[in-house]
């Protein structure tokens, strides 16, 4: 018997001849998905660097355009915390997109609201990300405005994410069993 022990209790497997695969997967929506979104996806994706399940985080727009880069104030304000996102390049929210995802993420109630009226096979899965704690606001959209107010938008990230973490493992799980 092979018993894969984790630091999180929903992770925690043990079956005969195989390590369960538990998987977590998060989709992060803004408008551009140039700014809110990339960058929550970095934080995300810093929280859970070294977490015995596997992750994936993307990001996503509701009126991007393809294979833009993050914000140049995206970029920066990221890079002071440590995180490169100069990989990241835009890309629209579709069906295909959300129906590989186990948890949806938006900065607005619009996108929610938007987003689950276009693809209501989805809807159960789509969440503001103040949601996750026990929230229901929107997340301040930087573009265009100073550094400051991308710095002040990554903090109310930051903090979302870490107080919503618990919520946000919980939502994303994927048991490969099912």
């Amino acid at each position: 018997m092979v018993i894969l022990l984790s630091s999180c209790g929903c992770c925690r497997n043990a079956f005969e001849g195989k390590i369960n695969l538990i998987m977590h997967s998060v989709l992060l929506i803004c408008t551009g998905n140039i700014c809110r979104s990339p960058i929550a996806m970095g934080l995300l994706r810093k929280k859970v660097d070294g977490h015995p399940s596997d992750w994936v985080i993307e990001s996503a727009g509701t009126w991007a355009m393809d294979g833009d880069p993050a914000a140049v104030n995206s970029q920066l304000v990221m890079e002071q915390r440590g995180i490169d996102i100069s990989f990241h390049r835009s890309q629209p929210v579709t069906g295909a997109l959300l129906a590989g995802f186990r948890l949806v993420l938006t900065m607005e109630r619009g996108h929610k609201e938007a987003l689950q009226f276009e693809f209501p096979q989805h809807a159960g899965r789509i969440y503001t990300l103040s949601e996750m704690v026990g929230g229901n606001f929107d997340i301040h959209d930087p573009i265009g405005s100073p550094l400051v107010d991308f710095q002040e938008t990554t903090e109310e990230l930051a903090q979302l994410i870490d107080e919503g973490f618990e919520r946000i493992h919980e939502l994303s799980m994927i048991d490969e069993r099912e």
